[in-house]
């Protein structure tokens, strides 16, 4: 089984309701995946939240359906650049300078973000990292 075809399968777990989180970020980080490129040659990227998401794609299909959405009329390429999701998480993230996650095929029936919190970006770039978490005498948080 392909990381890709991996990921997918987990994806579809999820929205199935016995998906494990933990598999997800772990076959994210081992996949490969498409980010598009804005009109500056940037990743392709927006605010919402006050979080800045890197839009990125399972495969050119879901790339596809996006660009639809966003006005392309089917006959262009789209700019895009294959990367690892470890890269995004580990190393793009950091970079961007503000709060910063990645949102995997946003406009399709199955998106998934990958916020900025401890356990999917670096500890130093999670906005949870100071939060309080209450926890009981059993350990559940």
């Amino acid at each position: 089984m392909t990381s890709s075809s991996a990921l997918t399968d987990e994806i579809r777990a999820l929205y199935a309701e016995e998906g494990r989180p933990a598999a997800l970020v772990g076959w994210f980080r081992r996949t490969a995946v498409l980010v598009p490129s804005d009109s500056q040659d940037s990743l392709w990227s927006a605010e919402y939240g006050g979080i800045r998401w890197i839009y990125a794609f399972t495969d050119e299909e879901a790339l596809g359906r996006f660009a639809l959405a966003q006005g392309a009329d089917g006959t262009t390429d789209w700019t895009y650049r294959t990367v690892l999701g470890a890269r995004l998480l580990d190393v793009v993230v950091p970079a961007v300078g503000v709060p910063a996650g990645v949102a995997l095929d946003v406009g399709g029936s199955q998106p998934v973000l990958f916020p900025p919190v401890i356990g999917i970006v670096p500890d130093a770039y999670a906005v949870d990292v100071n939060a309080d978490v209450d926890v009981d005498a059993e350990g559940a948080a």
